[in-house]
């Protein structure tokens, strides 16, 4: 049988596959643009994890097929929503929104979801900051935090405090800033606040006070588990950088 007929057959089998288990945007055209490449792609990424069935590649095959095709699990969410409009699908909705980088889209559904009785919650107005500050719009952010504090005082959350520290500073309220990392820091210390709040002071010339933040940080994370240094590599790296330089 001639090679190219195989390929076609092959190509044919794996779309008629990527068809029935709904994954035929984008494989279908992978497939077809890139013969015997495209069809070997599709069994490497979503054929061979299928019957391995290990946790490990299963996410390999996700972060491949969110590169190949990153708004993917963004169109079955929205499909999700049509069907079944719930707070918990049109939450899961807004917040891969905000991955997919659909800032508008995103804080039009947390909106809706603050609007209904049951949507009413601090967690739902901490997405809408999100939204806003990923839109780099800090004093819209700002407002919705504040807001949020407001309407919920005995809500706690050191996510939602470094939010504001954040906003704060792109807003160029530089000394709030300082103000909000520091009482963050006594309450909720993180490699990301300590890391943010270093580079913030060395900003602004405070160079000897963002040394010993940044030692304190790498102090703490040799001391740490390895899966914990692991956890904050990005943040580690940050704070070497700084001494160094």
């Amino acid at each position: 049988m001639p090679v190219a007929l195989v390929v076609l057959l092959l190509d044919i089998s794996l779309i008629y596959h990527a068809s029935r288990t709904g994954r035929m945007q984008p494989w279908a055209f992978i497939i077809l643009m890139v013969p015997m490449i495209g069809a070997l792609a599709y069994i490497v990424v979503e054929l061979i994890p299928e019957w391995l069935g290990s946790h490990d590649v299963q996410k390999a095959r996700k972060r491949v097929a969110n590169k190949l095709d990153p708004e993917k699990y963004y169109r079955e969410l929205s499909d999700r929503v049509a069907v079944t409009d719930t707070i918990a699908n049109r939450a899961a909705l807004a917040e891969e929104c905000v991955t997919v980088g659909r800032y508008d889209e995103a804080e039009q559904h947390y909106d809706h979801i603050l609007s209904l009785p049951m949507g009413h919650e601090p967690l739902f107005a901490l997405g809408k900051a999100k939204a806003q500050f990923a839109r780099r719009r800090p004093a819209d952010a700002l407002a919705t935090l504040d807001n949020l504090q407001k309407t919920w005082p005995d809500y706690h959350s050191a996510e939602a405090h470094l939010l504001y520290a954040r906003a704060l500073q792109d807003a160029g309220r530089t000394d709030e800033a300082i103000e909000e990392y520091q009482a963050l820091l006594d309450y909720a210390p993180s490699s990301e606040a300590k890391a943010r709040y270093g580079s913030l002071l060395k900003s602004v010339g405070r160079v000897d006070e963002a040394k010993v933040v940044f030692t304190e940080l790498l102090i703490q994370m040799k001391r740490s588990p390895r899966h914990v240094r692991k956890a904050q590599a990005e943040w580690i790296a940050v704070a070497e950088k700084q001494i160094a330089g």
